[in-house]
């Protein structure tokens, strides 16, 4: 069946002061979780600044799949979700659909219990550390279904705009005051090497390479692109801007995390390594200084929830709507007042209550692996359908996307295997 061709794109009346790198933003803040800061701080406490080149290079890498998934979109005027049940079949379908529900289910438990542990290190008003994150985090996750019921997609992006300004400013700031040495932070950034090479360095390094902007939640930059209203190759150039400023964001914030977490030497993993580290900061910089470095970890991993709170059903939204409708339908049929995206969502927010009864640690072991198992995925499916000339016309992979293609489907494949085995 023919598609008809793209209807203007429908312009929101309000102008976000996000409005022109919004959508970039929101996926690079959401793609910052508890255990992205982890490990940027534990790597530089092992491996000091001379790995700050990983951290560019993992978002240049994120930058390049996003900016394939956009080209699609833009081109086509379906989801990638769409383009992949039409040419790579409805087996597909049932995979992703199996895969998001592991994936979510397992990233949501990991927030709340890390919103749990930084709100309670925060605002310790709980004799006992596990009440105060089974309480706290009880209430991160059901507000967060609250306001994205409520406020919808707007409200949405207001409370992101003063979440990523947070995280922003305390991280940066925090970095600058510990006064790093400037000819290493260049150096380290500039010229790529791998110290303790046999010592775990290699992990390490991969880790924090991939790491960095998140792996489900790139995909949800299409349907925030939708929500601001672009639509079309001519929004393609927009696009580009808005990803080169929130992954240029992402890669200042890792840098940054990984300066602070080279000042001292830190264990662990997830939210609890966040709060010792915290904690250390605090004996250099002083209870002010401990206190501050938290307001930006908890608002790091408090966008973050809210983010995938938000984000998620839409891919859940999607998928029901391709697998129960053999008509084809335009992208704006994911309805977020609908019953798939509402039932989603609240079921997320009430059962990833339970990983705070659940070790984290386990938590965050299912879901590096799961992530590591995605980015290939992605990367495989967009150089097969970007390279559609049929489809894509005048957007469809260049050879320098290619290249870019196939350098992150084999840096992400080693990535996988390191953190599976």
């Amino acid at each position: 069946m023919q598609r008809s061709p793209p209807q203007p794109p429908r312009r929101s009346r309000w102008i976000s002061p996000l409005a022109f790198v919004g959508p970039g933003l929101l996926v690079a803040a959401t793609g910052v979780g508890a255990g992205d800061l982890a490990t940027a701080s534990i790597v530089g406490s092992r491996l000091g600044l001379a790995v700050l080149w990983a951290v560019l290079v993992g978002a240049i890498l994120k930058y390049v799949l996003t900016e394939g998934l956009a080209r699609w979109q833009l081109a086509t005027g379906t989801t990638l979700l769409e383009g992949s049940v039409r040419y790579l079949g409805r087996p597909a379908s049932y995979f992703f659909l199996a895969y998001l529900l592991i994936w979510s289910f397992t990233v949501g438990r990991a927030l709340v219990s890390a919103c749990g542990v930084t709100a309670h290190a925060l605002a310790p008003i709980f004799p006992d550390p596990v009440t105060g994150k089974v309480v706290f985090g009880v209430a991160h996750s059901l507000a967060g279904v609250i306001l994205v019921l409520v406020g919808g997609f707007r409200l949405f992006e207001r409370v992101m705009s003063v979440s990523i300004g947070l995280m922003f400013v305390t991280v940066i700031t925090t970095a600058v005051t510990l006064r790093p040495d400037l000819s290493a932070v260049v150096r380290g950034a500039l010229v790529p090497t791998i110290p303790r090479l046999g010592e775990g360095g290699l992990v390490l390094t991969v880790a924090l390479l991939g790491g960095v902007g998140g792996t489900v939640t790139l995909l949800c930059y299409g349907y925030w692109i939708r929500e601001v209203g672009r639509e079309g190759p001519e929004d393609l150039r927009l696009c580009r801007w808005d990803l080169a400023t929130g992954y240029a964001a992402t890669a200042v914030f890792g840098l940054g995390m990984v300066i602070v977490g080279s000042t001292v030497q830190v264990e662990g993993g997830g939210a609890t390594l966040l709060v010792d580290l915290a904690s250390r900061l605090g004996e250099t910089l002083g209870p002010s200084g401990k206190a501050f470095f938290l307001i930006g970890a908890w608002s790091a991993v408090a966008s973050s929830l809210l983010g995938v709170w938000q984000s998620v059903p839409y891919l859940f939204a999607d998928l029901w709507r391709l697998l129960m409708d053999s008509k084809e339908s335009r992208v704006e049929d994911v309805d977020t007042s609908g019953l798939p995206y509402r039932a989603f969502l609240v079921t997320l927010g009430v059962a990833s209550i339970t990983g705070l009864f659940s070790s984290f640690v386990h938590i965050q072991m299912v879901y590096a692996v799961l992530g590591a198992l995605f980015v290939p995925m992605l990367a495989m499916a967009l150089l097969v359908l970007n390279g559609r000339r049929r489809s894509m016309g005048a957007l469809r992979n260049g050879s320098l996307a290619k290249i870019a293609l196939l350098g992150a489907l084999s840096l992400f494949l080693v990535f996988g295997y390191l953190q599976i085995r």
